[in-house]
């Protein structure tokens, strides 16, 4: 399936279910901006604006690039936000016209080169660029359990053939961008059985139809009755992973 549009079956699910990132994350992205009301952001692969609206919420102005429009039209609202249909490595913005540049789970979807000269040409001199994701933590039991209910799951769906892979060293040997800084936080959600298999089915290497989907829900059943606690809940445990740099002083020809 074409990355662009391989979520549009997940959208509600992915809405509802999937987590946020750590307040803190979002702090250490935006330090050293002044004030954040007078800062643009644009968030590549916006989904259905977690992200976003994590920026927002401090006041930023975001324009959510999402090229899927079932992502876009299952996104919350926010007066700070707006959807613009592009893709990462044509966001038909004006060049260095943004403060910030984000991806939030997003970043592995992109076609790299292309990708990050784009991102170059929008943000400004004095800009970042901030990718994040939340990785399982196996270290944790219940969490380690699921993770290998996943890969089960996935082992055989065409889907996760089609997941992109790529190194953080390929993007800190790119051209486009220097002094990286890398920051890992602790972040953990909190689900019901509902949640649970929500969040499983927001993934789209996971079959969501037919008989799979009694089966994976079946085992999801099983996997929370192990777990549960007193409150009707388990917890996956992740670890953010930041990645925050500079746009590189690039001088052109014609500016000698």
């Amino acid at each position: 399936m074409n990355p662009l549009n391989r979520f549009s079956d997940r959208a509600e699910d992915y809405a509802q279910y999937r987590p946020n990132y750590p307040k803190e994350a979002i702090t250490l992205m935006i330090s050293g901006f002044e004030n954040p009301s007078e800062l643009l952001a644009a968030d590549i692969g916006a989904g259905t604006g977690i992200g976003s609206r994590m920026l927002a919420e401090q006041g930023i102005n975001v324009i959510a690039i999402e090229p899927n429009l079932k992502m876009k039209n299952a996104a919350q609202s926010h007066p700070l936000i707006e959807f613009r249909e592009a893709t990462a490595e044509a966001t038909n913005l004006p060049n260095e016209s943004v403060d910030l540049v984000t991806c939030f789970q997003a970043f592995h979807w992109f076609n790299l080169e292309p990708t990050l000269q784009e991102f170059h040409r929008i943000l400004k001199p004095s800009g970042k660029l901030a990718l994040l994701w939340n990785n399982w933590n196996r270290e944790d039991g219940f969490t380690k359990e699921n993770s290998n209910l996943m890969k089960q799951i996935s082992k055989h769906h065409p889907n996760t053939k089609k997941k992109r892979r790529f190194s953080i060293a390929s993007i800190e040997k790119s051209s486009y961008f220097v002094n990286f800084q890398h920051s890992t936080f602790t972040h953990r959600q909190e689900l019901d059985l509902p949640g649970l298999i929500g969040r499983i089915m927001s993934s789209s290497s996971v079959p969501n139809q037919g008989y799979e989907r009694e089966q994976i829900t079946a085992n999801l059943k099983a996997l929370y009755e192990r777990w549960v606690d007193k409150k009707g809940l388990v917890y996956l445990l992740y670890r953010t992973e930041l990645y925050v740099a500079e746009p590189r002083l690039i001088i052109t020809p014609n500016q000698f």
